[in-house]
């Protein structure tokens, strides 16, 4: 049972108050047992009893829950480069997509690609967002868009829960686009979801959330609404892809339907913020996404200033947002969205956790909680985002475990 002292600003990042409230602890200690969180406070009320234990110094720096990245596309073939570029000579999203490029590329490349492929690429990805800080991720299937792919990508994250050390929450996403093979009957490939692909993988418990990309280029909100019914049915809560490109209405789809999230939000209407604030949804910027694809932003202000709970992921996937880097989606969010870097964290922990419901055991540094915590080579979170520069986490902890960096600072 080691102690952490030395903290110069511990972001405890509580759920209480408002976005900007992170509950700092000044000049703090942190003590765990067994991977939990026992005691947070400022050192000089540290109890007697803890005094001869193992004592890590953190070298007056600041420490942070574990991050938590709650939208990616973890596993996927190929990559899109080529796609960037048409960007830069003018070429759009939809447009891209219609000339066969798009989702449907990295369907193709995915389909080729083996398990074992797909397994040691992601544990490189993986051991890259360790030295992040990153501590858990959620991870969408939706590049196979058939029964047997989409299981082969769940089980890969299956198999990365039992071989790394981040923990991978997975999202059913067989409403990612229409394949190829049904392009000109969507009921068919509705049906296929809702009929079979969603009873097979909630009964192999492969995934916990079910997800749907909302919009008139991909699901409609009444094929939405009947993949959302089976998959309740099934057990599996629902997350959506909406109002990324236009209003599709999705947002106040999200609140109808009880999601535990609606990502992305660069259209939302007033009507869909009401909805999201009456069904308590959480809202998750992914501003990298924004950045890649030259998108007015997401109204990150509106939604806080409304009451919304606004998480921050990256939304890596080889297409639209090809980085896991969360640090640069959170200071983008600061500086596109007039995020204040306090909000950014308080959404990149305790929000996120909320967005994948683990906020009951992490997301934020309090007794009873996982220690899962990273130390940034900062002197408070204002800084840490202000000046922007690669390797500032400086050692990366989960469940109490060292994981990454420098274990004795």
């Amino acid at each position: 049972m080691p102690v952490l002292h030395n903290i110069g600003f511990l972001a405890t990042c509580r759920n209480d108050g408002e976005q900007k409230d992170i509950h700092p602890v000044l000049n703090a200690a942190l003590v765990w047992r067994n991977g939990v969180v026992e005691w947070v406070g400022p050192e000089k009320k540290l109890p007697s009893v803890y005094s001869k234990l193992e004592q890590i110094d953190a070298g007056k720096r600041l420490v942070i829950p574990g991050l938590i990245d709650c939208h990616t596309h973890l596993a996927f073939g190929g990559w899109r480069s080529d796609e960037f570029a048409l960007r830069m000579e003018g070429k759009g999203y939809l447009e891209i997509a219609q000339s066969g490029g798009g989702i449907l590329s990295t369907v193709r490349a995915t389909r080729k690609t083996k398990k074992s492929e797909l397994i040691d690429r992601c544990t490189h990805f993986l051991d890259a967002m360790t030295r992040l800080g990153i501590t858990t991720i959620e991870a969408k299937s939706g590049y196979g868009l058939a029964t047997d792919q989409e299981i082969k990508l769940l089980q890969v994250y299956r198999y990365l829960n039992k071989s790394q050390p981040i923990e991978i929450v997975p999202t059913f996403l067989g409403a990612h686009t229409f394949p190829p093979e049904y392009r000109d009957d969507h009921p068919a490939y509705i049906r296929r979801i809702t009929e079979e692909m969603i009873p097979e993988i909630a009964g192999l418990n492969l995934a916990e959330f079910c997800d749907v990309f909302v919009e008139d280029s991909a699901f409609r909100i009444g094929e939405a609404r009947k993949i959302f019914d089976a998959a309740k049915k099934h057990g599996l809560r629902p997350k959506l892809h909406v109002d990324q490109l236009s209003d599709s209405g999705g947002a106040a789809l999200a609140g109808e339907v009880g999601a535990i999230s609606a990502d992305h939000l660069e259209h939302i209407s007033d009507d869909g913020i009401w909805a999201m604030i009456k069904s308590d949804v959480i809202a998750v910027s992914l501003p990298i996404a924004t950045l890649y694809l030259n998108q007015p932003p997401m109204p990150a202000r509106k939604l806080i200033e409304a009451g919304v709970p606004v998480a921050v992921a990256t939304d890596f996937n080889p297409g639209s947002a090809p980085s896991y880097h969360l640090p640069m989606a959170m200071m983008i969010a600061c500086t596109m969205q007039r995020m204040t870097p306090a909000e950014v964290l308080k959404g990149a922990t305790i929000y996120a956790a909320r967005a994948i419901n683990r906020q009951d055991d992490r997301g934020s540094l309090e007794p009873g909680k996982r220690a899962d915590f990273a130390i940034i080579d900062a002197e408070d979170v204002s800084e840490w985002m202000y000046h922007f520069r690669e390797q500032t986490c400086v050692s990366t902890w989960i469940k109490g475990r060292f994981i990454y960096g420098h274990s004795s600072i």
